[in-house]
């Protein structure tokens, strides 16, 4: 046991060693709350408290997942096996597997990624004659998932429009599309999983009965539905009941847009009479000024548990700060100082690139290769995701259920065949005739549309004979062969890359039954090759490993959650850029963005650079800001100015600027004349009132200076561009 409790810190060691009950874990960044979790499953099977099957361990990726079975197998002699661990999709899709009769779901259910759901939609959109400008597919589909998140089936969503209504009818619509086709979305897992437990007593009573012991990862994160469900398989928190073990850090929600909410946190303390709440304030990550920054920008939130992150790793470096003219010169200063941090032997693969918004990213990659530095742009699109795979997927997926028209639509005609939109058309009228699914209404076509789809259906059932007694990776192989996957990307003069991921599907459907332990057993459309089609939706959401050189790193703030690097350039903060304009329109927006920008500083090791620019190319226009408000809120002994702090671009410092005024609907009116200049001043010959000419920016007069020599700045009032402030000793102005 001592081995097992090695090496813990005071406040690790108390949550790992609680007695049964309810217990709230505040983890900061870099705690080590992995480690406690962990740790806390091993002590309790070490220490008799449970068998393995009564443990239920929650978390949020299925890369998170498996380093937990992982790491636990190393800590703890137990067979993970049986074990549930693993994702709140996971998990529902493995209970829905064992009880598909009482959730009205057929065996071999198929999920749909995200992907595959905006596909199902439009494809019910079409054939009801909606249109889709008015009802986009997309809005459509966050509207359901929305409710579905909720835990809002149609009957109870509340229409106060005509618009809602139909919504509503579309979604009823879509429900039925999905049970007829024999498919489930994620959304849906999780809510028909909540349904089911709540509606039978013998199934709920035997799983309350059976996990005894509730732990949950990235609790800030859960949405409604999910507590819900942790509440009913815990009994409600009632005497008896499972005791939950919810780890977690409020001051790091940052995915409300995708329903998590972070009031989940409050209401459990509130609902389970919650006793113990243990802060992991030691962090091992990063050095002392850089937790002192985040502690005074998160301190600014009034919506906090609370904690306060401190290490004995020392204070460390200053956090550097740049003040660029424009956003190309932003992203030249990062390359610069890149390629000098290398020099001195820094890996490229310990530098990250942070931005709040994808745009962001195209000036920054452009400077990259520019100046030949390796980069990678983390989540990118994803394996499972890719357009080959996906067509691969398609084929095994109507080999196992033929039912599914998402997968029969995106495959009937690829490669090409000679069925054409037309020929779709005819089907899907005669499918809604029928009231049967596209794949059993072609034998109901006659002419030349049923002969060419009768040859698709007899190519399908050729895959199907062919297949029955291969192996899952056997499986694979002839279906890329014998569909024409392969002599397609083959043709195409750029597919080898497409090649090798159909190569690289071939190995994950080997390695899925070696870890499956059916390595020796044949497919027969069974359980393995549902299972492997599950695990291939449920693993889209994952990222995937990039193998190559040495790269530097770039990515938005919300892909860098979990991750940490030596180096950090957070590039981009500027009012209504970082903090995000849209949060101003929010409820606890601005909260949210400052949550976000904690997790930003807090990916760093050892050096954080922080940046801004006086203009910004945007959406296609050149945005104007003053440098963020949460620059202002970090201790200036903290930072470390690479130029001169120019106050006048301070969100909190000049009353008469049109942009200060964060609560006004629209830019406020002066409140003063901005103050007079001082008279005596080196502007390289220039004068205020002096007409200069700008080469980006034209013809425009100098109404106003600061500093002096090689840092004086001034304002040039241009007629077409507007009032800006210019640094001198770049921006060659020019008499007219």
């Amino acid at each position: 046991m001592s081995q097992l409790l090695d090496n813990l810190n005071p406040e690790q060691l108390a949550a790992v060693t609680l007695s049964p009950q309810h217990a709230l874990i505040l983890a900061g960044a870099g705690s080590g709350k992995t480690r406690v979790l962990i740790t806390r499953i091993a002590w309790l099977l070490q220490n008799g408290y449970c068998s393995p099957q009564g443990i239920l361990a929650v978390t949020f990726t299925n890369k998170a997942a498996k380093e937990m079975l992982t790491r636990l197998s190393a800590m703890f002699p137990v067979n993970t096996r049986g074990m549930w661990i693993g994702t709140f999709h996971g998990l529902c899709n493995r209970f829905l597997r064992a009880h598909f009769r009482d959730a009205g779901l057929p065996q071999l259910f198929q999920i749909l990624d995200s992907g595959d759901q905006l596909a199902a939609i439009k494809r019910l959109l079409k054939a009801l004659n909606v249109d889709d400008e008015k009802f986009p597919p997309k809005d459509l589909q966050h509207f359901i998932n929305g409710q579905k998140e909720a835990g809002i089936r149609p009957a109870a969503v509340e229409a106060w429009d005509d618009y809602t209504r139909r919504r509503v009818e579309l979604y009823v619509e879509y429900e039925a599309q999905c049970q007829r086709e024999g498919v489930v979305d994620f959304p849906e897992l999780l809510l028909r999983s909540y349904e089911l437990l709540e509606r039978n007593e013998p199934i709920r009573r035997h799983y309350q009965g059976r996990f005894r012991h509730i732990l949950v990862d990235e609790f800030q994160d859960t949405n409604v539905l999910q507590y819900r469900w942790l509440s009913l398989l815990a009994d409600g928190g009632r005497e008896g009941g499972a005791s939950l073990f919810c780890v977690g850090d409020d001051d790091q929600s940052i995915y409300r847009f995708r329903g998590a909410e972070v009031g989940n946190m409050r209401d459990f303390e509130k609902d389970f009479k919650v006793g113990s709440v243990i802060r992991l304030e030691q962090n091992y990550r990063s050095h002392g000024n850089i937790l002192d920054a985040a502690n005074a920008l998160i301190a600014n939130n009034s919506k906090r548990l609370g904690k306060q992150l401190w290490t004995d790793r020392g204070a460390g470096e200053p956090i550097r700060v740049y003040e660029a003219f424009t956003d190309t010169d932003e992203a030249r200063w990062v390359v610069e100082e890149i390629q000098s941090l290398v020099r001195d032997g820094m890996s490229r693969a310990d530098i990250a690139l942070l931005y709040r918004s994808n745009a962001q990213s195209r000036v920054l990659e452009h400077q990259l290769f520019s100046s030949g530095i390796p980069y990678r742009v983390y989540g990118g699109l994803r394996f499972f995701e890719r357009q080959e795979v996906k067509h691969a997927l398609a084929y095994l997926r109507l080999i196992a259920n033929p039912d599914d028209d998402t997968a029969f639509t995106r495959v009937v005609n690829f490669p090409t065949r000679g069925i054409g939109a037309r020929s779709l058309e005819v089907l899907g009228d005669a499918a809604r005739t029928w009231n049967t699914p596209l794949y059993q209404t072609v034998p109901h076509l006659t002419g030349k549309p049923g002969a060419a789809l009768a040859q698709f259906v007899a190519l399908i059932e050729r895959l199907r004979q062919e297949t029955a007694n291969l192996r899952l990776h056997e499986m694979v192989d002839h279906v890329i062969e014998v569909s024409g996957l392969r002599a397609h990307y083959k043709a195409e003069k750029e597919g080898q890359e497409r090649l090798e991921n159909l190569d690289e599907l071939i190995n994950a459907a080997a390695n899925f039954s070696a870890e499956l332990g059916a390595g020796e057993v044949p497919g027969e459309h069974g359980s393995t090759l549902a299972e492997f089609l599950a695990h291939a939706s449920l693993e889209a959401g994952d990222h995937q490993a990039d193998v190559g050189m040495e790269a530097v790193q770039l990515m938005t703030v919300h892909a860098a959650k979990g991750l940490e690097f030596d180096v950090v350039f957070l590039s981009g903060l500027e009012e209504g850029l970082f903090p995000h304009e849209n949060s101003a329109l929010e409820l606890d927006g601005l909260e949210e963005e400052r949550r976000l920008m904690y997790v930003a500083v807090t990916r760093a090791r050892q050096r954080l650079y922080l940046s801004f620019t006086q203009s910004r190319m945007l959406h296609g226009q050149v945005r104007y800001n003053l440098r963020s408000r949460f620059l202002e809120e970090i201790p200036d002994g903290l930072l470390k100015w690479l130029t001169p702090p120019n106050p006048r671009r301070s969100f909190v410092s000049e009353p008469s600027t049109r942009y200060y005024n964060p609560g006004a609907s629209k830019p406020a009116a002066p409140s003063m004349p901005p103050p007079p200049p001082q008279k005596s001043r080196d502007l390289g010959g220039l004068s205020i009132g002096q007409s200069v000419r700008h080469a980006r920016f034209g013809d425009g007069v100098i109404v106003s200076a600061e500093g002096s020599g090689n840092d004086a700045r001034v304002q040039v009032k241009f007629a077409e561009a507007g009032s800006k402030w210019l640094m001198l000793a770049v921006a060659k102005l020019i008499p007219v």
